[in-house]
């Protein structure tokens, strides 16, 4: 073999082997997972009943996005009661159930925090309107006093200004929609207020929470003006602390704080960042060993199919958090960005989370081809992985939804400029044949299904050889099997246009070569490897472009 190691090891084996480590975490986004009633939404009762295919699909854990009480402003992120279920997703039996059924079945569970903001629903915000200008109340908001408009130019990152203004006249920030306010957390009954919230979440038997917007709980002093691009900061072009209402010194005291109480339980609970933050160094301080267990590599996320931003960020990925200790966390989707069988079809590097209306559709087999290699890139990477519901089924964004059956808030704020996030967040196909493709009782859905959903549906992949379905089973079985995630890797030569992994574990298993191939045209396998899984059927000799293999080089 002709290839040869950049350096060995770029990354060594962690020296501990706490479950969190190497873990795949399974995203819920609860109302388009399952419904287990006739209203078209999702919930927790439909989750549990589903909880034996994700320990099918071979995941560790799951995370479940926002379930509490909740005006549904921003589809549950704007919170009226952290410490309660909203009705339309069940009640707090059925969040006990869950926990304690996923247990049963070798799941872990996280669960969603959203402490930037409160709904203005939240009895906090209420009180604090009710108690007017100067008030303690008040002191647990951004409420300041302004007679020439807005207090400052800060943009609200759902469209407009950051601020709105009460009757008394005073005005109060929101960083997301104005049903949002930002909590000051500079107050210390915001800090005890959000403990005790962990507390009662960790004493029902949580084992983790994903924290909402990490990044942003502290603002600079005396709120200055922005001179900066929001868009830039989350391309990944600007650091995020070059806005005075990201990534500032003072989050990082929160959170030691919360790992503080983490740690004060037993059975290895865990917590991991939304952060968006760049450059990769500033993310690492997130996940150091007193604070954040991981930190979502959005980095990683929006690098566009190319060879050489692969690496780079899969060795500064590994550089940055092998330097504190931290395992490095990857991820290709949530519920907030555009799906990668999607994505990746754009002829153009397409890595804004958001499209625009009136872009042109993309082209979902190339799409599909490449999200299926980049899931092997990431599954075989050391570390942690995130999966989001639907990624293992291929399944597409849907893009022409009708502007009347939109509902999130950016589609509006925008004027529908920016088509938003409903697109990813489509309602999960389960049977072909059963109504809502078996999502719940009838053929209601929140938002309406594709005709294209029908093919892709659960019983449809299942058991169907090349399927993506049954793909991403077979990866999450060899990669537990292989222990890849814990293991040693080499970043390989292999040429300009592909990407070589050596993973050796100190396990039977031997090692392992994944190669992704980027390169127009064909990548011969050396005699003497096995090939363990390609990114498609049918790979036997080479590996042709776009496509991906794990290879057993023992």
């Amino acid at each position: 073999m002709s290839a040869s190691q950049t350096r060995g090891p770029l990354h060594s084996a962690p020296l501990t082997q706490e479950w969190w480590r190497t873990a795949v975490i399974y995203q819920i986004y609860p109302r388009s997972f399952a419904s287990g009633n006739r209203d078209g939404i999702g919930d927790l009762p439909g989750i549990t009943r589903r909880l034996p295919y994700l320990r099918d699909l071979g995941v560790d854990a799951v995370w479940i996005s926002p379930f509490y009480p909740s005006p549904q402003a921003d589809a549950g992120y704007d919170v009226a009661d952290y410490l309660d279920v909203d009705p339309l997703f069940g009640s707090l039996t059925d969040a006990d159930d869950l926990v304690t059924i996923a247990h049963g079945l070798g799941l872990r569970v996280f669960v969603d925090v959203v402490p930037n903001h409160t709904s203005d629903e939240h009895a906090w915000f209420q009180q604090a309107l009710a108690a007017g200008p100067g008030s303690p109340e008040r002191a647990r908001y951004w409420f300041l006093d302004s007679d020439d408009g807005p207090p400052n130019n800060w943009p609200s990152e759902f469209g407009g200004s950051a601020w709105t203004q009460v009757p008394d006249g005073q005005w109060y920030l929101h960083m997301f929609d104005r049903k949002q306010p930002d909590l000051n957390w500079s107050n210390p009954e915001v800090r005890a207020m959000f403990l005790d919230v962990l507390r009662f979440w960790l004493d029902r038997g949580v084992d983790g929470f994903r924290v909402d917007v990490a990044q942003a709980l502290v603002k600079a002093h005396g709120l200055p003006d922005f001179h900066g691009d929001l868009h830039a900061i989350f391309d990944g072009k600007v650091p995020a602390y070059t806005a005075p209402f990201y990534d500032q010194d003072g989050v990082h005291d929160i959170y030691r704080d919360w790992r503080q109480l983490l740690d004060s339980y037993p059975g290895d609970r865990a917590m991991v960042a939304e952060a968006w933050v760049n450059p990769l160094e500033r993310l690492s301080r997130y996940v150091r060993p007193d604070e954040f267990h991981q930190a979502f590599n959005f980095a990683f996320l929006q690098t566009p199919w190319n060879a050489t931003a692969l690496r780079t960020n899969i060795v500064e990925s590994l550089q940055t958090n092998d330097a504190v200790g931290a395992p490095a966390t990857w991820v290709l989707s949530s519920h907030d960005v555009i799906r990668p069988a999607s994505r990746f079809g754009y002829a153009y590097d397409h890595i804004s989370p958001w499209l625009a209306a009136g872009e042109p559709a993309p082209d979902i087999t190339t799409g599909t081809r490449r999200a299926r290699a980049a899931a092997m890139l990431m599954l075989a990477l050391p570390g942690s992985a995130y999966i989001y519901q639907g990624e293992e089924l291929g399944l597409p964004e849907v893009i022409d939804l009708p502007a009347d059956a939109r509902q999130d808030p950016t589609f509006t704020s925008s004027g529908g400029e920016i088509l938003g996030r409903d697109g990813c967040r489509v309602p999960l196909p389960w049977e072909r044949e059963a109504p809502g493709y078996g999502f719940g009782a009838s053929n209601t859905t929140w938002l309406p299904q594709p005709d294209t959903f029908a093919d892709l549906a659960v019983d449809q992949q299942t058991g169907q050889s090349g399927s993506t379905l049954e793909l991403y089973r077979a990866l999450l079985t060899i990669r537990r099997a292989r222990q890849l995630a814990a293991g040693d890797m080499d970043l390989l030569d292999l040429g300009v246009e592909l990407i070589g992994l050596r993973i050796t574990t100190t396990t039977t298993t031997g090692t392992t070569q994944v190669v992704v191939n980027l390169a127009d045209n064909d990548w011969p396998i050396p005699a003497g490897m096995k090939v363990l899984i390609a990114s498609h059927p049918g790979v036997t000799g080479s590996v042709p472009s776009d496509h991906a293999v794990w290879l057993d080089v023992s």
